[in-house]
This record gives C-alpha cells, structure tokens and sequence, in this order.
C-alpha cells in the first residue's frame, strides 16, 4: 500500500466528517486524431488522493461506511486488450498493493455508485470537469430522489472536494519538496542543452528537441506543459509554441520549459543571446528584468502577502522603464494607472506542484493571502516590446524578456533564509548565461 496517499485520504475524509461522500475521477482517455489517443495522464487531484494511474478510475470515499471506506472502480484484468494497451492493476492489485477496502470493475459504476450515496448529507464531487460521469451523477441523485417513501434520502449538499484537496496540495511536504528538486535538477541540464543548441542558423524545434531529450534521458516524463522556445519577436508573444523558426545572427532566445518528475512539474524560463553576447538594448532590458526578479524573491518569506511578490516586481520594474526611456512620470503614478501593463501583461507568480498552474487559492476573505512554509510559487517578471510598437524607441523593438525561477516558502531559523529557490543553479546573471550558451 502507497503509505503518503492512505494518510491523504484519512486527512480528507476527517475534514469531510460523518453523512458524506466523496467521488474523485480521474480523467479520461482524449482522442488525438481518427484511432489514436494521446498519452495518457491522470487527473492530479484524483491521483493525489490514490495513487492509481490507470484511465477511467473512479474512487469512493464513504468516512462512515462500516466496511468500504475507500473503494476504487478500475478497468478489470483483460489479457486481450493488455497485449495492446499494456498491463493493468485490475482488482486484486486495487486492494493489495492501492489499499482499497474494495475493488469493483468499471463496469459496476452504474449498480453500485448509487448504494455509497444513499442516506448522506454531503457529497463531494467536481461538477464540470468530465460532462458524461456528471450526467450520470444527476441521474443517481434523482434516482435517489424517486426512492424517498421507501426511507432512502439522497445527498442535499453538493461541495466541490477542490475546496478542501487544493489546501492540502498547497502545501508540500519534504517527499513532494524533493521531487520538485529533482525535476529542476533535470531543468537546470535541459536548459544548459537549449544554451548550448540555440545558434544562429538552428532552429527553435532543435532546441525543443533538446530539451525533450534531457527530460527524458534523466529520468522525468518529459515537459510539465508545452514548451515555448521563442526566438527574436516570438517572445513578445506570451505563450508561443509554435517553435518552427530559424534564429538568427544577434537575436535573443526566451526558453520556458519544465520538466515533470513523479506529476510535480518545475517551469523555468531563461532568456539568452544566441549568438552568445547580449546587445546593448538586449542587456539593458535584461538586467531591468532581473533586477525585477530577484527584488520579487525577497519579497518571498512568512507573513508576506502573495500580492507583496507582484508589487515588488512591478514596481522595479516600471523604476527601469522610466530610465530607458520607454515611461515618462512617477512610478506610483504610472503603476496606479497601469501605464507598464502594455509591456508587462501577466502576473509576477502563480502556485507551482503537480499542475503548472497549482491548485490552492490567492486570496482570502478578500484579501491576498500570507505566505507559509511549504508553498511553492514562481517569480517570473518580464518585458515584452511589439516589434509594431512605434511608442517604444526603435532599439528595443521586438524584444521579450522572462526570467523565472521556481520558490519554496520556508521557516527561518538561525539566521537561514525565509526562501529556498529552488532552481538557483540555473545560469541567470548575464555573464553566467553568455558563459553559459558560449559552452
């Protein structure tokens, strides 16, 4: 039995308490094109919760129910289809080796589903996010419904297990910490590859290609999320990942690629010189984004507001606007009114774990919440000038700059930092990164 997955569930269904269910599916198989499905991977929240990687699964977790507490639906044993597909737990390994109380097949969902919601207050289920098992959620609810006069009740509360399971991924414990390094262990190599393999006259998929290999090659799954290998003015575009163009003499590279390790994702972005030296205009908006960066890191400790990380950022970055000459006026006056939004359109951080995007919520009660130990965040501040922007002076046109590195939230003592990053290996001060394309 997977130890860390039995105490996820235990925590869970203490907070859930007595007359309720929980129903976690993972997600289904997609189709790519005519016969051919794409990879496969499972719904973070429900494989946070078990374990399982196989489709199609759905787990029930009843905290009352005198003998099947947890129960897990799987795809049952089938040496026909496992010559094709591969091997599957089926439902002895369900409970041997996942530690369900019991294990039915796939096939049962529509008999035996209904029983576990009979008679319960709560039900915990995300509405949404996989359209045909909500349908047939509605109809085991009405079902129920019908069966009023026989003394069967049927849930009246509808709650969104995201709301309890989000807390728990927010915070990583050191087992979920040391997957993170791993993966920007493997990052930091990947992005090492990409410096070395992005010259003039190569193209943006040799380098994504590069990437690929050492993600792999080390031991992750491949990227967290597409790749954007963003060469000259694709990387004023935001989320590019087109990643089919020549790069040329004297142009700027901005790599955004993670690895995946265990579904923990890191994501990390460098922007270098390919031809291994920084113009003037290119160093200048780099060094105004770092600035901007590391500002953005201190400001990560305990107590600190989410919002503290952003503001910070924000505010060096519209101070070196102002002296490239690309703002006029006083920067609290230009950040009330948004003047820098035009060159920087996204926010400085989001939640990192086992979704690129983390789960876990950014305000609370209204107002943006405090940092603890445990959270992990990125801090990626960036510049984006539109080669069409005729309002920026013409030397800076067409340059896009990110840096972004990957934070964990810790507990100071003696004198240790409020902060770990996670990814500081990764070369980021513009001598290290020109060292470091110049191989």
């Amino acid at each position: 039995m997977l130890e860390p997955y039995r105490t996820r569930r235990e925590k869970l269904m203490q907070e859930m308490g007595g007359k309720s269910v929980a129903v976690l599916c993972t997600a289904p198989v997609r189709n790519r094109n005519n016969d051919v499905d794409f990879k496969f991977r499972p719904e973070s929240n429900f494989f946070y919760a078990t374990g399982f990687e196989e489709p199609e699964a759905v787990a029930v977790l009843r905290p009352d129910h005198p003998e099947e507490r947890y129960v897990l639906f799987v795809l049952p044993k089938d040496p026909d289809k496992e010559v094709w597909t591969g091997k599957r737990a089926g439902l002895d390994e369900a409970k041997q080796i996942f530690g369900a109380d019991a294990a039915y097949s796939v096939e049962e969902i529509d008999t035996r589903i209904p029983k576990y919601l009979e008679n319960v207050e709560r039900l915990y289920y995300r509405m949404g996010k996989h359209e045909t098992f909500d349908g047939k959620m509605l109809q085991w609810i009405e079902r129920l419904r019908a069966q009023v006069r026989t003394g069967i009740s049927a849930p009246t509360q509808i709650l969104d297990p995201a709301s309890l399971l989000h807390e728990h991924r927010l915070f990583k414990n050191p087992d979920e910490v040391a997957i993170l390094r791993k993966a920007g262990a493997i990052t930091l190599d990947a992005h090492l590859a990409a410096m070395r393999t992005a010259k003039p006259g190569n193209h943006e998929y040799q380098v994504e290609a590069a990437v690929d290999f050492v993600f792999r090659d080390r031991g992750g799954v491949g990227p967290g999320y597409p790749s954007i290998v963003a060469s000259g003015a694709n990387a004023t575009t935001l989320h590019y990942i087109t990643n089919n163009r020549r790069m040329e003499e004297g142009e700027l590279m901005l790599l955004d690629a993670g690895c995946e390790v265990g579904y923990y994702t890191a994501d990390v972005t460098r922007t270098f010189p390919v031809s291994g030296k920084y113009s003037e205009p290119q160093r200048a908006v780099y060094e105004a984004v770092l600035e901007a960066q590391l500002a953005g890191i201190e400001r990560v400790r305990p107590g600190n507001k989410f919002q503290d990380v952003h503001d910070e950022a924000a505010r060096v970055l519209v101070k070196n606007l102002v002296k490239l000459g690309i703002l006029q006026g006083d920067v609290t006056d230009l950040i009330a009114k948004g003047q820098h939004r035009r060159f920087f359109m996204h926010r400085t951080s989001h939640w990192l774990g086992m979704d690129v995007h983390d789960c876990g919520n950014y305000y609370v009660n209204g107002a943006s919440r405090a940092l603890e130990p445990g959270m992990v965040l990125t801090v990626e501040p960036g510049l984006y000038f539109s080669e069409s922007d005729s309002a920026v002076p013409p030397r800076f046109r067409g340059i896009g700059v990110r840096i972004e590195d990957d934070v964990l939230v810790v507990a100071p003592s003696n004198g240790s930092p409020a902060r770990e990053v996670l990814t500081k290996d990764i070369p980021k001060t513009a001598a290290e990164v020109e060292s470091a394309v110049r191989g």
